[in-house]
């Protein structure tokens, strides 16, 4: 009969265990590998839950930011993967996304692009469609609600301004910052988006109310209408 060549990680020097070295040395100690091999938990027959890990971010290049955009049913197409470690897996990378928004959300006010960009970006850089969301803004431009207006495809969104401004007049909002991210990684504003852009801060301006930027955002870079003189 033939031996599998993995070992159980039941069978590792204690020190090794990702259980037992998060316990003695951190969080901060362990590998990525190790961080997703204690989600996971178990491997298979051929696998230890430590080698499933490593086929998971070898398939996205090691990029965390790749692998939370993997669908369930893709994690599930993977050999040792059912459902409630999918769940799991997706829960855990959800958590990390909230936490990026939360602490850049506390910040007193915003004042600058990147301020907005890092309040944004955790809901916007791993979408797959094209999103657009607004901050609603008080007076001392501190955030009110953070909210997505509207969902579309690869290619393109529609904002209504009819429903951003009549939610921003229901929250009482005197300044909004508008953003949309652009899933191909393209960082240039469309015709549309500019058009988009314009017309916004006119309907702004009438209703007493600033539109303060317009964010384009990739997965890892942001533009900013305000920083390039384009409000």
């Amino acid at each position: 009969m033939k031996t599998s060549q993995h070992k159980s990680i039941k069978t590792w020097n204690s020190e090794e265990r990702p259980r037992e070295k998060f316990e003695k040395r951190g969080a901060a100690a362990l590998t990525d590998a190790e961080l997703l091999a204690i989600l996971l938990n178990t491997g298979t027959r051929n696998k230890t839950a430590l080698d499933l890990a490593r086929e998971l971010l070898d398939s996205v290049h090691h990029s965390l930011t790749a692998l939370s955009r993997i669908p369930l049913e893709n994690l599930k197409k993977f050999h040792g993967i059912g459902l409630k470690k999918a769940v799991t897996l997706a829960a855990a990378l959800e958590l990390g996304r909230r936490r990026k928004t939360e602490e850049a959300s506390r910040k007193e006010d915003i004042r600058s692009s990147r301020q907005a960009y890092e309040i944004l970006a955790p809901d916007l850089e791993d979408e797959t469609q094209e999103v657009f969301m607004t901050l609603f803004l008080n007076r001392a431009h501190r955030v009110i609600r953070k909210e997505v207006m509207a969902r579309g495809g690869m290619t393109g969104v529609v904002a209504d301004p009819r429903v951003i401004f009549k939610k921003a007049l229901l929250l009482d909002a005197t300044a909004l910052i508008v953003a949309h991210n652009h899933p191909s990684g393209q960082l240039k504003p469309s015709p549309e988006d500019i058009q988009l852009t314009q017309k916004l801060k006119e309907a702004a301006a009438f209703l007493d109310m600033a539109l303060l930027d317009h964010l384009i955002i990739t997965a890892h870079h942001y533009f900013s209408f305000a920083d390039e003189g384009l409000l």
